[in-house]
């Protein structure tokens, strides 16, 4: 298979995907546009509350991560039968999950407290998080559906049920944060509750969509869905906790970043919240590629094919690089129109959030590169079912080297915000170069 070949089926497979990460995304940044027109404390909070929301997310999601290299690998071994014992295992974990972690969301006010935020962000935080935590269970179950569906090549719906979801979440923002067409103004809790109706419509249509669709009934899915497969089970515990954790160290290093940003001040984490979200927009452009690449490799690892799978990554590394060139040209030439578009601007302290999410914007653009190559190197390692190493090197290079770095530019050193990202930038390099050397060390 040429080179050639491959990229067009990594972009035919990915570039559904990018999609439907990008209007994931777009999810987050409508609730911060919204609630930043709403105010600049609900936006703290919203960023402080949506934020930690995503790093339980990230680690339960591990057990989605898990089904789409198992249900790739499978298909290359044309065993249909475990298609099916893998994702519905991934189902109940994710349910089970969802569960357990609700009473974190509940009593979030005293965590965050103790954490040193504002009191008053923390007890809207906190309503925020009562609220959005009831989101949890469809949103993992969502993602496994996701992962299953994007393994049999089916990400056309996995993009048109997100492009979906954001409409619903802007007409819901709408009518919830600012009280318009005669409902009650919320603020936070109406972006909270906006993302629950999002999370449970994309549950509904996604399942029906498996269930229903001809070409997938073989598959059959949802039969005797209450009887436990425990030896599935396991696999996919054991493939899906340190996908989980990997997560973890990487979402938490950034929850880590606010939360000190935090202690200089509420419009320094307004700024970084903004900032944020643009350089996760274009993560997202790398999560998707990165996902197209887990099935390929899978696929090809199923089927015992090594010289196609080498090949499969080297394409996948390429395309994912020239992402990244053009993040950096992007994020370097229109800076302040960029986070002007999260701000109103009439509002008197919205001059200082963009004046600092400007210069933030900047420093994101020094790990562009890094950053994409990391989540590249995680899609290809899962794709032969390598997660316990990276899991490892992903720690060290977030907490032991990353944070450290950030605390230390940031506060001893005196350079503030701008230090603490700086910091970042460490720990996304040593990450993108350990488990890039893992790959191709196990490829050889």
């Amino acid at each position: 298979m040429s080179n050639s070949t491959h990229a067009r089926e990594t972009l035919v497979l990915g570039l559904p995907l990018v999609g439907s990460h990008l209007a994931q995304m777009a999810l987050h940044v409508t609730d911060t546009v919204m609630v930043g027109w709403y105010g600049v404390v609900a936006l703290a909070a919203v960023v402080l509350g949506a934020s930690s929301f995503f790093i339980v997310f990230v680690v339960g999601s591990g057990f989605a991560k898990a089904v789409m290299p198992m249900v790739a690998s499978a298909l290359g071994q044309d065993d249909e039968t475990q298609v099916r014992r893998d994702t519905r295992m991934g189902i109940w974990l994710s349910i089970f999950y969802g569960l357990v972690v609700y009473p974190l969301f509940w009593w979030s006010k005293p965590i965050l407290l103790a954490l040193g935020q504002n009191p008053e962000v923390a007890a809207i935080a906190q309503d925020y998080m009562r609220i959005a935590g009831l989101g949890m269970v469809p949103a993992l179950v969502v993602t496994v559906l996701q992962s299953y569906l994007a393994a049999l090549h089916r990400t056309q719906v996995v993009l048109w049920v997100t492009l979906a979801a954001v409409g619903l979440n802007i007409l819901v923002n709408w009518a919830l944060i600012f009280g318009n067409w005669g409902f009650p103004e919320m603020g936070a809790r109406g972006s909270a509750v906006a993302t629950v109706a999002v999370q449970v419509m994309s549950l509904v249509v996604l399942a029906l969509y498996a269930h229903l669709l001809p070409e997938l009934r073989r598959f059959h899915l949802f039969q005797r869905f209450w009887r436990p497969d425990w030896h599935a089970m396991g696999q996919v515990f054991r493939l899906g906790v340190p996908i989980g954790l990997t997560g973890l160290a990487e979402g938490g290093m950034f929850q880590a970043s606010a939360l000190m940003m935090g202690w200089i001040g509420t419009v320094e984490l307004a700024a970084h919240g903004i900032a944020l979200e643009v350089a996760a927009l274009t993560f997202m452009l790398h999560v998707g590629l990165s996902s197209s690449a887990t099935i390929r490799v899978a696929r090809f690892d199923g089927q015992g094919d090594r010289v196609a799978l080498r090949q499969a990554a080297k394409v996948a590394v390429v395309i994912s690089l020239g992402v990244a060139v053009a993040s950096v040209t992007l994020f370097l030439s229109a800076r302040e129109p960029i986070v002007a578009l999260f701000l109103d601007l009439s509002k008197p302290e919205s001059a200082a959030i963009l004046a600092y999410g400007t210069v933030l914007l900047g420093v994101a653009a020094l790990f562009q590169l890094a950053d994409g190559m990391q989540v590249m190197a995680l899609g290809l390692l899962r794709g032969v079912r390598d997660t316990s190493v990276p899991m490892g090197l992903a720690a060290v290079s977030y907490w032991l080297i990353g944070i450290p770095c950030s605390y230390v530019l940031a506060f001893p050193l005196g350079f503030g915000g701008v230090g603490l990202w700086l910091g970042l930038v460490v720990g996304l390099v040593c990450a993108s170069a350990s488990l890039m050397w893992r790959f191709w060390w196990l490829a050889r």
